[in-house]
């Protein structure tokens, strides 16, 4: 049975209960998720050949540090970095290091902001200078599974619905999508209830609700969906090693659907791909 509980007097760990938050806290949300949007906007003119990730890493850590910020991946769980860096094949979690990216690499950046206590998490990919025709498709591909998975959100619609407008669009496309990983509550907490899955049937899973905050964060394979942990215990990769994707915005459930906190302030959600159409 799932539990939906008041935000505010919720306890401060994951009880797998439900938060409901309030217009307060959707206010805090959208203070840190904007300052994460806004750093992520900044990496589209920074993100080139020859760039150390490592680089990433100190810009994001800089940048909030700027902004009266602290990166979430700070030291959480015993990750070091202030972010995480995932190229071409690394499904997630890839540590940034020093080897530099190249031309026609993919990478997924992956910030997180706490902002008086609020976590503001979002993740785009960059392409590295120019890049092949498949890996801009696969770009595409996942970036509109994302907006699928946004749209099915609105009280009264289940998890599921999410899961399944993904899975089905993307696997459309003959992609697959990663089962492993999956995205989550989100506010006071880094990461909390209920899960988010990027498959599944839209009767399934717990029921949306006005007040709850998510992110949705589908990662698509261009080959299989299989992925393995490396032995770092973090960087997941693809075990075809064909190329993965993700995009991830945080949203608020609203009376008439949802709101999008992580909104690009610069209209970049998609950068270095052209201008979306629909």
């Amino acid at each position: 049975m799932v539990n939906y509980i008041e935000a505010a007097t919720a306890p401060s760990k994951n009880t797998g209960a439900i938060r409901l938050y309030d217009s307060e806290a959707f206010e805090g949300m959208r203070k840190a998720c904007q300052l994460t949007a806004r750093c992520l906007d900044e990496l589209a003119s920074i993100v080139t050949p020859g760039l150390p990730t490592d680089a990433i890493d100190r810009f994001v850590f800089e940048f909030g540090m700027d902004n009266g910020a602290i990166p979430a991946t700070l030291n959480y769980r015993g990750y070091t970095k202030s972010t995480c860096t995932s190229i071409n094949h690394v499904v997630c979690h890839g540590i940034p290091d020093a080897k530099p990216l190249r031309e026609g690499d993919i990478v997924n950046i992956d910030v997180t902001y706490v902002v008086d206590g609020w976590h503001g998490d979002s993740s785009r990919m960059y392409p590295v200078g120019t890049i092949k025709r498949a890996a801009e498709r696969l770009l595409e591909v996942t970036y509109e599974s994302l907006l699928r998975g946004i749209a099915a959100v609105r009280p009264g619609a289940r998890t599921g619905a999410i899961g399944e407008a993904i899975q089905t669009y993307a696997e459309g496309e003959r992609c697959s999508v990663v089962r492993d990983f999956c995205g989550h509550g989100v506010g006071s907490l880094f990461h909390d209830s209920p899960n988010i899955l990027h498959y599944g049937r839209a009767s399934e899973g717990p029921e949306l609700r006005e007040g709850m905050i998510f992110t949705i964060e589908p990662m698509i394979n261009l080959g299989r969906p299989h992925v393995k942990v490396l032995a770092d215990g973090w960087t997941a990769v693809t075990r075809d090693r064909s190329l993965s994707a993700q995009y991830e915005h945080t949203v608020g459930v609203t009376s008439q659907g949802c709101e999008i906190f992580t909104l690009s302030p610069a209209g970049l959600d998609r950068p270095g791909l052209p201008p979306l159409v629909r």
